[in-house]
């Protein structure tokens, strides 16, 4: 064999080898692509902005789940499913700690809390025994008052499916006894399950926004992606479409009530 055969045949010899290992190193890519590709298309959809101010069908919405009436006070509410699952770790956890908890209010669309909304504003329901309508004509005068504990429609966290109130609505109920044991825990606990309260006392740590709420507590992870939204598009002129919406820009529904809220649930 002369010196240009083997040339010729060393040659293919390499060429062979490069191909085994280029195919080699293709096989072994395409399975990672496949699977970068199917995480991407498992990823939940960011909230929209109809979803932030509560235009939401709980029952029909797959992002949500029916509340098993062992955890609740009545059987027909919702809870965003990422919550509602944190929410049982914290109830089972609870539990075998003497705590029981128990949802008195959770996800709320934006017609739901209207209608909590115009019968305060109208007077239907008394607000420290007084009919609003009466008491105070000034209508931001008014929505101010019921703003220390309540929402107008379009900007209440419970739209979210993401917050929930537990066990009683009065701050009292939760400074002795039983109510105490059960803030006590939730204090020092919630936070393991991804849960913290974010109406803390009004001061010099949260000059603005609602009245303290020890009842409500809110599930972080999903709850700051409806809140991330709010702060990128929702203004307060959107805010509108029940009785005193008029008040939303000149009390600064989204600054000082939206995002009024405790730090600490803002990470």
């Amino acid at each position: 064999m002369n010196k240009l055969s083997i040339f010729i045949l060393f040659t293919l010899f390499i060429a062979c080898q490069t191909a085994n290992t280029d195919s080699k190193i293709e096989s072994k890519e395409k399975p990672t692509e496949k699977v970068l590709v199917s995480q991407k298309d498992s990823m939940p959809p960011s909230p929209d902005l109809g979803s932030v101010m509560g235009k939401i069908d709980y029952p029909t919405d797959n992002r949500f789940s029916k509340i098993e009436s062992k955890y609740a006070d009545r059987a027909d509410r919702f809870m965003h499913k990422e919550a509602y699952q944190s929410f049982i770790k914290m109830y089972e956890a609870a539990k075998s700690d003497g705590i029981n908890l128990v949802i008195r209010s959770a996800a709320r669309n934006f017609n739901y809390q209207k209608g909590i909304w115009e019968r305060k504003y109208n007077g239907k329901t008394k607000v420290e025994g007084k009919d609003l309508s009466k008491a105070i004509s000034e209508p931001v005068k008014r929505a101010r008052k019921i703003l220390e504990y309540s929402s107008m429609p379009g900007t209440s966290r419970h739209h979210w499916g993401t917050d929930i109130d537990l066990n009683s609505f009065e701050n009292d109920f939760f400074e002795s006894g039983d109510g105490l044991k059960i803030y006590t825990w939730l204090q020092k606990h919630a936070h393991e399950y991804g849960f913290c309260q974010p109406y803390t006392p009004i001061g010099d740590e949260r000059p603005n926004g609602y009245f303290e709420e020890k009842w409500h507590w809110s599930y972080l992870p999903i709850a700051n992606q409806f809140l991330n939204k709010a702060k990128d598009s929702l203004t307060n002129q959107m805010i509108k479409g029940f009785d005193g919406d008029e008040a939303a820009v000149p009390v600064d529904m989204v600054n000082n009530y939206i995002f009024g809220i405790n730090h600490s649930c803002k990470h």
